[in-house]
Order: structure tokens, then sequence, then C-alpha cells
């Protein structure tokens, strides 16, 4: 089971979190648009799998493209 540990961040500048905070935001969204819809014609499960699989996918330096074709290449019927 993962524990959470709190980070300090009080020792970043406030700029410096407030930039890493708005370009991981930007960088997740399309994938998140991508998930909201795909839920309506799956399910939240199903939708929230593939939008986290994308997104690790894309912070292993995987473009948004061949993480969203990957992701999708792997379902066979809807399911993983």
């Amino acid at each position: 089971m993962y524990h959470y540990m709190p980070y300090p961040y009080a020792r970043y500048p406030k700029p410096v979190m407030q930039k890493l905070k708005s370009s991981t935001l930007n960088a997740v969204h399309p994938f998140v648009q991508h998930g909201l819809k795909e839920a309506h014609f799956t399910s939240y499960q199903h939708a929230l799998m593939e939008v986290a699989a994308m997104s690790y996918l894309l912070g292993k330096g995987y473009d948004y493209n061949a993480a969203y074709q990957l992701v999708e290449a792997w379902e066979v019927n809807e399911s993983f």
C-alpha cells in the first residue's frame, strides 16, 4: 500500500512551484478530457486507467500521440 509522505514544498520558491503546477496540469489536460468523454461510453474505472496509462507514458518520454495510440492499441473490446 502507498503511504503518503508530505514533501517540504516550502523550501522551493513559490514561482517555481507555480510553474511546475501549471506545466503538469497543462500536460495531462488533453488526457483528462479524453477520459471524461471515454467514461460516457465505457466506465469510470476504464477511463481512469486509460488516462493514468497515457500520463505515465507521457512521463516516460512518449509524445501525446504515441501514448494515446499505444494505450488504445492495448484495448480489446473496450477492456485491457
